[in-house]
């Protein structure tokens, strides 16, 4: 039996190896030790995740994968969480993780029996807590979602800020009579960009010709 780490993190800002040493004291403490490390940056929320993928290849039946938290191992919705369990049920590997201590015997018990009866009790957890997570996950999108609304609504969502050289750029390219065909495929920029830009050509060009 081989006990593997999995290590995640959601963006390329956080740190996927915080949780780290928390993994190994957990190990160390029952006198183990884990035989290697599977770190990524990418969603829990999504299956595509190289790193794990790569864990459960390289997995035999009976292996350990050890997480922090049920939430670093999915966030998924109920098909994909479906998916990736059916995946683990299939190469036989334990999921021990450090949030859910129903699942910590995993980690030493070698009895058929008593790993039988772990197994269920486990699976269930594990199935209650990636519901919490996903539910967790989608609650904090939605609220998310109502605070950018509210903003836009009362005017203090910035959005995207504008490319300010690009568009310098572009609106000369108007100036000389550039085609939009042309201006598109030298910047990438969007056809609502160039009506947008435009317009404002056209309003700077009004307002000069008053002032003269």
């Amino acid at each position: 039996m081989y006990i593997r780490g999995y290590l995640r993190a959601s963006t390329k800002e956080q740190d996927a190896q915080r949780a780290k040493s928390d993994l190994v004291t957990f190990a160390r403490d029952r006198g183990l030790r884990i035989a290697a490390f599977y770190a990524e940056n990418e969603s829990g929320a999504s299956l595509k995740r190289p790193e794990l993928f790569r864990l459960l290849s390289d997995c035999e039946e009976g292996d350990v994968l050890l997480v922090e938290q049920v939430d670093r191992l999915s966030r998924l919705n109920a098909e994909d969480w479906t998916k990736l369990k059916t995946e683990l049920q299939s190469r036989k590997v334990r999921v021990v993780a450090l949030d859910l201590p129903t699942s910590w015997m995993m980690a030493t018990s070698t009895d058929e029996m008593t790993g039988r009866m772990l197994d269920a009790l486990n699976a269930m957890m594990l199935d209650m807590l990636a519901a919490i997570a996903r539910k967790d996950y989608d609650d904090r999108k939605r609220r998310q979602a109502q605070g950018i609304a509210k903003l836009k609504d009362a005017g203090g969502y910035p959005g995207r800020k504008p490319d300010t050289q690009r568009n310098a750029a572009i609106k000369q390219m108007m100036r000389s009579g550039t085609s939009w065909n042309h201006i598109v495929a030298a910047t990438g920029c969007s056809r609502s960009t160039l009506s947008r830009l435009g317009q404002e050509v056209k309003n700077e060009a009004a307002s000069f010709a008053t002032i003269s």
